[in-house]
């Protein structure tokens, strides 16, 4: 490696001209780029050779071994063991030294770091030093590592300086009170004044600085800056700077909620920005507090809108979306205003960007009435067809229940339309959202006695679906939705027009491969079905009705063995129950000896819809423990 020789004075007992040669930074990092296979090894060795470095006399080798570890650390190692040569080097009397010093300290030093405390006699001096670059190194450092004793100890000197008359300094100052404020809080009321003078400070930056101080600090407690609102309202309609209107319309909008009158007074300087800046960034802030501190007032938000609008055909993409989420953010204290944009919202649904899809999802959802929720359904399902990737098409299938359930179906007027769409839905390719599907079919089916006939012809038709069948692997899979189709018309098996072909897709032998679960149901209410044609005896042509019930119970003895067969325990049971009871009808019926009556008991209960939280109301027996 190339080498840098240093003349080294060992106290004198070796005489000056002792040469030593070590690597500089230079050599280090081209040391690590040729050891790239062994570079843990590499870097052992220039520690060791640090460790040396570090020993030795010289300010010079020092600082250049400091270094060289400060670009170790920044590749993970760990060099918290020369906390003390970094504060030999930061208290060098060079200010390239110095520099070296305080950027490795900033790196490594933190609240546990016992030494830090050893600095504080230094840092006072470095700060008070009349080289400005010094006292500025001193206060960076400060903000990187200044913990509770070191801002305890030099809260006066940090809050001096604020006054100082040099700009370099007083901006430095502001910023670092704010650290100073997060470790040691007990320094904020004592410098709150001149924190505040800043404010009306003869630079611009230092403004800046002390608005962003303010600013920072207002997000934790906004009440306690409320009374500072005419100096920022004074700043924000004289200032050219659109950084710091920013931040400041960013106060306003946590203050305006404390202050409804702060709201009326800010509509006229807020809507000239919104007219005249071309910034896109200080609109968009504009828009946010307009919508967080004026909400009812109408122009403002037709306005806010308009130029959300904007924001949504703007072909950057980042801005489109932001248009969209503040969009959303109107949408929930002036619903109609973003209606109207309705069709932009819908076309957003085509955006390559998925976010943006998102985005408009969830803005659709807020936009639903009783009159445009079918034409609202009818684009998602279209769009769905066509939309790519699993999650997104889900995420799709997700909003559409959502916004048809949602305030328990308050904008559906049809619920054959609902079903029709949920039956739709089974149809997307790789949904994950079978279960969510299964529920609201039973949900719908148990609470609307009207729509009973109607689904029920429906899910017999489901049952022999081959994409159901095929969609069976996977937790949540669409074949859950055959759950709710067995259950359904087994339970209402009353509106069924002809059993026979219901009872065969029950049983037919590829629902041996569908999930446990789903074989229980699947035999459980192939029973209930069999019970509803026993009920059509004496009310129909008792011989068809006798001649179905033997076709029936053909069918069950020749396909259910296979089922006692299952694996699963639960379809085991219920499959041998229903099979002997259909051998032991069976045997009755061919001795002359009717038991229907006892089969129609089992199922003869209405089944009504229970509320979630019905069970609270039941009282509990004196002599129960629930526990």
């Amino acid at each position: 490696y190339q080498r840098r020789v240093h003349g080294i004075d060992f106290g004198g007992h070796l005489g000056r001209g002792v040469l030593m040669f070590e690597k500089s930074l230079s050599d280090l990092v081209r040391g690590i780029r040729a050891h790239a296979d062994d570079e843990t090894r590499f870097i052992s060795q220039c520690m060791d050779e640090c460790r040396k470095e570090l020993r030795l006399e010289s300010k010079d080798v020092k600082a250049n071994a400091v270094l060289k570890l400060c670009y170790m650390q920044m590749m993970g190692y760990d060099i918290s063991w020369a906390a003390f040569n970094m504060i030999e080097v930061m208290s060098s009397k060079k200010f390239s030294h110095k520099r070296i010093g305080y950027l490795t300290a900033s790196q490594c030093f933190h609240e546990g770091t016992d030494v830090v405390l050893l600095t504080t006699n230094m840092i006072k001096k470095d700060m008070a030093s009349q080289n400005i670059y010094e006292a500025g190194l001193a206060l960076n450092g400060l903000a990187n590592f200044i913990h509770g004793d070191l801002a305890r100890d030099l809260a006066n000197d940090i809050i001096a300086m604020m006054s100082s008359t040099r700009v370099y300094l007083r901006k430095k100052s502001t910023l670092l009170s704010y650290k100073v404020f997060l470790v040691y809080p007990d320094a904020l009321r004592p410098a709150f004044p001149r924190l505040k003078d800043k404010l009306e400070d003869a630079d611009p930056a230092v403004q800046s600085c002390a608005v962003n101080v303010i600013c920072e600090l207002a997000r934790k407690n906004p009440k306690n800056y409320l009374s500072l609102a005419p100096v920022f309202f004074k700043l924000l309609t004289t200032s050219q700077n659109n950084w710091m209107r920013i931040k400041i319309i960013k106060l306003f909008a946590a203050l305006t909620p404390l202050e409804p009158r702060l709201g009326k007074k800010l509509i006229e300087p807020l809507t000239s920005l919104i007219h005249s800046t071309p910034a896109m960034s200080l609109v968009y802030e504009c828009i946010n507090t307009m919508v967080l501190g004026m909400p009812d007032h109408v122009p403002s938000i037709q306005l806010c809108v308009q130029k959300l609008r904007i924001f949504v055909e703007d072909s950057d993409q980042n801005i489109k979306y932001l248009g969209l989420a503040s969009m959303a953010n109107v949408l929930k204290i002036q619903p109609k205003a973003v209606a109207a944009h309705r069709d932009l919202i819908l076309a957003c649904l085509d955006d390559k960007d998925e976010s943006i899809r998102l985005r408009a999802l969830d803005l659709l959802a807020g936009m639903v009435t009783k009159k445009n929720l079918p034409e609202i359904v009818r684009k998602l399902l279209s769009h769905v067809e066509a939309a790519d990737g699993v999650m997104y098409r889900d995420e799709v299938v997700n909003k559409v229940v959502g916004i048809c359930s949602q305030e328990h179906y308050q904008f559906i007027v049809d619920f054959e339309w609902y079903v029709q769409v949920l039956v739709q839905l089974t149809h997307v390719e790789g949904t994950r959202h079978g279960r969510l599907i299964a529920s609201q079919l039973l949900d719908v089916a148990v609470r609307v006695e009207m729509v009973r006939p109607y689904i029920t012809q429906q899910m017999a038709a489901l049952l022999s679906s081959n994409h159901l069948h095929s969609g069976a692997e996977g937790k949540n899979g669409v074949s859950e939705v055959l759950y709710a189709a067995a259950w359904i018309v087994g339970e209402f098996a009353r509106a069924l027009a002809d059993p026979l072909p219901v009872v065969e897709a029950l049983l037919q032998p590829r629902v041996t491969a569908l999930p446990g679960h789903i074989q229980a149901v699947f035999v459980h209410n192939m029973l209930k079905v069999y019970a509803a044609v026993v009920r059509r005896l004496g009310t129909d042509d008792d011989s068809e009705t006798i001649a179905l019930l033997a076709t029936l119970s053909e069918i069950a003895l020749q396909r259910l063995p296979l089922f006692v067969q299952s694996g699963d325990l639960e379809v085991q049971e219920r499959s041998a129950t229903v099979l002997e009871t259909i051998k032991y009808i069976s045997r009755k019926r061919a001795h002359g000896a009717l038991v229907d009556n006892e089969l129609l008991d089992l199922f003869s209960e209405e089944l009504n819809p229970v509320r979630s939280t019905a069970q609270r109301k039941v009282p509990v027996p004196e002599r129960m423990d629930p526990n």
